[in-house]
Order: C-alpha cells, then structure tokens, then sequence
C-alpha cells in the first residue's frame, strides 16, 4: 500500500508582486522537489507571479467565499476540516492570526508554522503609509495568539529579536529562517539582455533601486540623493515597481529638472537583467524585514549600498563588508556613498558568494526542519 504523501497548505493573501510572494513562489519550487502535496490557499486568486507557481502546486481559491479578512476564517476552517493538511505556513502577520484561528475552530491535528515579516515598529508605520489597512489590533492578537502556533519564525536574526523583545517571549521562541532567494533561475535570469538605451555599453553609470512605489521605500530621498550627487558626477538612475506614490515621485523627479535623468519603469518580472548590468544598486527604505532585493542585487555581482534600516540590511552586509549602509533619510551621506562606490567598487564575485549564503536549497532544508518534516532529508 502506497504511503501518503503529507499536505502542506501555504496561506498568502494573494500572489502579487511584493517580496513575501517573490520568497513563496522560490520556496514552493524548490518544495516541489520533496515527496510532498502542496497548497497554495488564497484568499484572492491574482497576482503577477500566478503563471511562476509550479504546475506540481495546487492552488486554492478562497475569494468570493466571504467578504472582509475576518470572514475569510470559516472558509479557511472549511478548507482544513475537508482536505486535513499536514502543515499550514503562513507568511503575512494580518493572516498568521487568522491562521492560528482557523486551527482551533478546525479540531484537527495541525502543525502550524508562522512566518514573520514585520516588528511591531514596522507594522505601526506600516500603518501609517496605509490607513486603508486597519490592523491596529494585530499588535495584541499577535500577542494572543503566536503562542499557539507550534513554531513561530522571523525572517532575519534582527527582526527575531526585537519580536522577542515586543511580545515578551523568551530568548530563542523565534526561528530564524532567511528567505529562500538564488537559484539558477536567477543567474539565467539575470544574464538575458535589456532592451534600455540606457544599460547600453559606454553610456554613464546608472544606478537602480526597485519595489513597490510606497513611503516605505523612501524612493524620495533616493531621487534627492541623486540630484545632490548629480552636481559633480554624470548618470543616471532608474526605480523599478509600481505603486501609490508615483505621482508624488514624479513630480519631485520635475521639481529636481530630472526628467532626462531618472525613469520610473514600472513593474518587471526580471528585475536581474537589470541588476547584473547596472552599476550599483540602492536600497533606500525605511524598515524592512530581510530585503530580498538587496540579496539578488549581490547575487548579479552588482554593488550595493542600503540605509541601515531594521531589520535585515546590516545582517546581509555584514556591518558595511559588501555595501556602504547609510542612515535612514539622508541625502548627503547617501550622495556621499554614491560617489565612494562608483570610485571604489568591491570584487563582484565576494558579492555573489555573499548573495549565495541565501540560496533556495539552504532555505528548504530549514523550512523542512520548521514544517516537522526533517524525515524528507533523510
């Protein structure tokens, strides 16, 4: 008689183009791998990287069942009663609780794995640049209810210790599991061409940052920075993503006279083509978790420079080892770095072994041992 193989449900909000869903869908490719069945459970079925799911993957369409994320609870029960999932992995703080909810109305034998991508001090300003997003509560239901789950995790060594620190949990409650980041997809991606006059061979230096378009990312003191350097150094400088504040920052990129200079492109499915051939790579935000785009930066051999921001820039960068860190918001000391890493560059090849440090295998085999099916890599 043939063994069952176990269930593991992923449970994401949607698919989109932010960095958790660009870690699930390099998780769930490499999961694929395992003598496993996978569910990726959403609450909405859309997203840019809907067509990346692994075809191995099945996916779970939860929207239309109920309004408001509350509600979404009972067909979440409905789904765990019927299909009896081994594991659930839940990725985004607003549905971790949900999660763990969904869990104690179930009745089943459920092993629950909370991944956590934002500290209490993120998840306020969060709320801040979003006020459509009402999750004042989460702070005291993440209190409530992480005890509950059978291991809670952080996506970077920072980010695990503040959220010890906020939910008074003993040293050592969070699991650190780094997102699973290179792969050869990666590399190959990174090598196809770009069709932009700008990364053309000869042109000036051009600088790149990519993400959502949002207060976050503080692209506006990026474009400041720029202007400031742009008084002694010829480039230019290109933002990747899409988002709610690209009105604000196209009207600073006029304000600076920077049109010919600076170019917003909007949302790309290969940000690597465009990383491997850019000159350096900035991170400008004002918090993160584990900045996945920093890492693939490194990983294309390309120069980095980030703020110092919590959580996760200094933890890739090793204090400043791979990349100049600056200090959140300001201009001339990232202007300044600008300068320094176009004049003295790191070898490209320390960056991509720093970058392989996250690799997907490495990833796994962590994310297996948190799921309780460390018997798969026997």
């Amino acid at each position: 008689m043939l063994k069952k193989l176990p269930r593991v449900a992923f449970l994401l909000h949607n698919i989109d183009s932010g960095g958790v869903e660009r870690v699930a869908i390099n998780l769930l490719k490499e999961l694929v791998k395992y003598p496993i069945s996978i569910d990726l459970v959403l609450f909405e079925k859309k997203g840019n990287f809907l067509n990346e799911t692994p075809p191995e993957v099945r996916i779970v369409d939860l929207s239309g069942t109920s309004s408001g994320r509350l509600r979404k609870i009972f067909p979440l029960v409905k789904y765990l009663r019927q299909e009896k999932p081994s594991v659930l992995v839940s990725k985004l703080v607003q549905f971790n609780v949900i999660a763990i909810v969904a869990k104690l109305l179930s009745f089943i034998p459920l092993h629950v794995l909370l991944v956590e991508h934002l500290s209490f001090d993120s998840l306020e300003n969060k709320i801040k640049d979003d006020p459509k997003e009402k999750i004042g509560l989460l702070n005291q239901l993440r209190k409530i209810f992480y005890p509950k789950a059978n291991v809670v995790a952080a996506v970077s060594q920072g980010l695990a210790q503040a959220l010890e620190r906020d939910l008074s949990m003993k040293v050592g409650t969070f699991k650190v599991l780094y997102n699973p980041v290179i792969d050869e997809s990666l590399v190959a991606k990174s090598q196809l061409p770009v069709e932009h006059p700008w990364f053309e061979s000869g042109q000036p230096p051009v600088f790149l940052a990519a993400g959502r378009l949002a207060v976050q990312k503080d692209f506006l003191t990026l474009i400041k920075a720029f202007a400031i350097f742009r008084q002694n150094y010829t480039a230019r400088l290109v933002i990747l993503g899409e988002g709610t504040e690209r009105q604000t920052l196209e009207a600073e990129i006029s304000r600076l006279n920077l049109e010919s200079d600076v170019s917003l492109l909007g949302f790309t499915n290969n940000p690597y083509a465009y990383m491997s051939k850019a000159s350096v790579f900035i991170l400008s935000s004002r918090f993160e978790a584990l900045p996945t785009v920093l890492i693939e930066a490194l990983a294309c051999g390309c120069q980095v420079i980030a703020t110092d921001c919590p959580y996760g820039p200094n933890e890739i960068l090793v204090n400043g080892k791979y990349g100049k860190l600056v200090n959140i918001g300001n201009t001339h000391e990232l202007a300044d770095a600008m300068a320094e890493t176009i004049n003295s560059p790191i070898d490209s090849q320390l960056l991509k072994l720093r970058a392989y440090d996250f690799n997907t295998k490495n990833a796994v085999v962590e994310y297996l041992k948190a799921m309780n099916l460390d018997c798969l890599l026997e």
